[in-house]
């Protein structure tokens, strides 16, 4: 049976709007295949433009035609580029990304504060005057620095006001700055969903772990189990070969335990027909159940 909690803070007027929004964006499976669209903030243009990136991902649109004919949970992004795009893409199903900031600071030299761009209402009142398929919103946590009190304090905060208004909760949490010495570490990863699940997030974006440098998935079932019934979802990280990360993928949920992926650069760094192709390839293992075989076709574009 599908993992489908209802989170008590819910009201109970909304708790039809909740669940239903769980169910369409999970496919039923309790899975998310959260598409990110948030990088061009985080990473600036560093992750559109360059070698082995198709020319067409320096337009934002590109972004916005993969998610409105791909097969996708979520597609998540700032407010602004949303408002840019979404009265010609009204079939996507929007995760409001609430905060952001770019890489140009090194975090060894000063500790990340991403700070709340808008508030949950703002979304809320959007959603019903434009008509959109908002289906939630999204906040960065960054642990381990002089800032996380006030990056707590405010996830918190909107987790509560989303699940008020019958709307998903995602979180990513990613411990950074001086004092964390591996990002990939899997006690530290779990340390970090263990905070996911008592900001009350239905699901927390998280480093892969890794030993010697490579993934192990038997490292991610620290995490699942510490996030308990808030599903983890894992970064989809640089691009790389689509059997390689489907393979991954297929391990993080099926050997780790996961309940999903959050994935931009293997999707949207790629010629429109195929970005789409892989983006259904990872909602078929997610969602779907299918072998790497299976959805490895399907991103090949072989007739099944």
């Amino acid at each position: 049976m599908a993992e489908r909690y209802l989170p008590a803070d819910v009201p109970e007027e909304r708790e039809g709007d909740f669940l239903e929004i769980f169910d369409r964006s999970t496919g039923g499976s309790g899975r998310l295949m959260l598409f990110a669209g948030d990088q061009k903030v985080e990473h600036l243009n560093n992750d559109f433009f360059g070698s082995g990136i198709p020319p067409e991902d320096s337009d934002p649109e590109h972004m916005f035609q993969i998610a409105s004919r791909a097969d996708i949970g979520v597609f998540a992004t700032q407010f602004g580029l949303i408002c840019r795009y979404a009265r010609d893409y009204r079939n996507i199903p929007y995760l409001v990304k609430l905060n952001s900031k770019t890489n140009l600071v090194p975090y060894t030299d000063k500790d990340p504060y991403s700070q709340q761009w808008l508030e949950v209402d703002d979304i809320v009142r959007f959603k019903k005057s434009s008509g959109l398929d908002i289906r939630g919103v999204g906040y960065t946590v960054y642990l381990g620095g002089e800032h996380e009190h006030s990056m707590l304090q405010e996830a918190a905060q909107i987790v509560h006001k989303a699940h008020e208004n019958g709307m998903l909760a995602v979180l990513w949490i990613y411990p950074k700055g001086p004092y964390v010495k591996d990002e990939h570490d899997a006690h530290l990863i779990a340390g970090a969903a263990g905070v996911g699940a008592c900001l009350g997030a239905d699901f927390v974006k998280l480093k892969v772990p890794y030993v010697n440098g490579g993934f192990d998935p038997a490292l991610l079932k620290e995490a699942t189990r510490a996030a308990g019934r808030t599903g983890v979802l894992c970064e989809g990280g640089d691009k790389v070969d689509e059997a390689q990360f489907l393979a991954q993928l297929h391990e993080q949920i099926h050997i780790g335990g996961s309940r999903g992926n959050g994935t931009g650069r293997n999707i949207h760094q790629r010629p429109l027909e195929e970005a789409i192709r892989m983006a259904n390839a990872i909602y078929a293992v997610t969602v779907k159940n299918a072998t790497v075989d299976e959805a490895l076709k399907i991103a090949k574009g072989v007739p099944a």
